[in-house]
């Protein structure tokens, strides 16, 4: 996965101690307010979203597609967070 202007870097971490501890709703809109999504540019939005579904994550809505330029889709990690993919068109 890439960041849409290629240039972007981004590092994941897992704490496996202490206990991470919820303060908010596990299902919470797209549009909340906050940091609870971030997106990527892959070049197979099908089979990545296909085989995310089958780890656990769950499609949030459906894949659309975005005029000429882009299909979307977001997904729902089994954390709750939000991940948004993008296949660039043509």
């Amino acid at each position: 996965m890439r960041t849409p202007d290629g240039h972007g870097r981004i590092e994941l971490d897992k704490f496996h101690t202490p206990e991470a501890i919820r303060i908010a709703p596990e299902k919470v809109p797209v549009n909340a307010l906050g940091i609870r999504r971030i997106m990527f540019t892959v070049d197979d939005l099908d089979d990545l979203v296909a085989r995310l579904l089958t780890r656990g994550s769950e499609l949030v809505g459906e894949v659309v597609q975005y005029g000429e330029t882009y299909r979307l889709a977001y997904i729902r990690d089994p954390e709750g967070i939000i991940v948004g993919l993008a296949e660039e068109l043509g």
